[in-house]
């Protein structure tokens, strides 16, 4: 896949996120979140209101670090997908 590809796919599951109304159980949130800010070089800490939330998703934020903005990508991409794909 190139990188062009990527950023499409990338962007389309962003996109099918966004549109979504139910909520999403709070661990695929978190997951997504971790992604989403690698993926797009987001380092801006966390900034809810809740000092609980912060910590999880600094924790979450601590689970990606070692992986590259484009495997962040391929992850929510792949995340996304599974979350849709079992719900139908």
């Amino acid at each position: 896949m190139t990188a062009k590809e990527l950023e499409i796919e990338f962007r389309d599951a962003v996109e099918l996120v966004n549109e979504h109304t139910e909520p999403f159980p709070a661990d695929f949130l978190l997951r997504l979140y971790a992604y989403y800010k690698k993926a797009t070089n987001d380092y801006g800490r966390p900034n809810s209101k809740k000092p609980i939330i912060n910590a999880f998703k600094t924790n979450a934020l601590f689970q990606v670090q070692n992986i590259s903005q484009d495997e962040a990508k391929q992850k929510y991409i792949k995340l996304v997908n599974n979350y849709f794909l079992y719900r139908e």
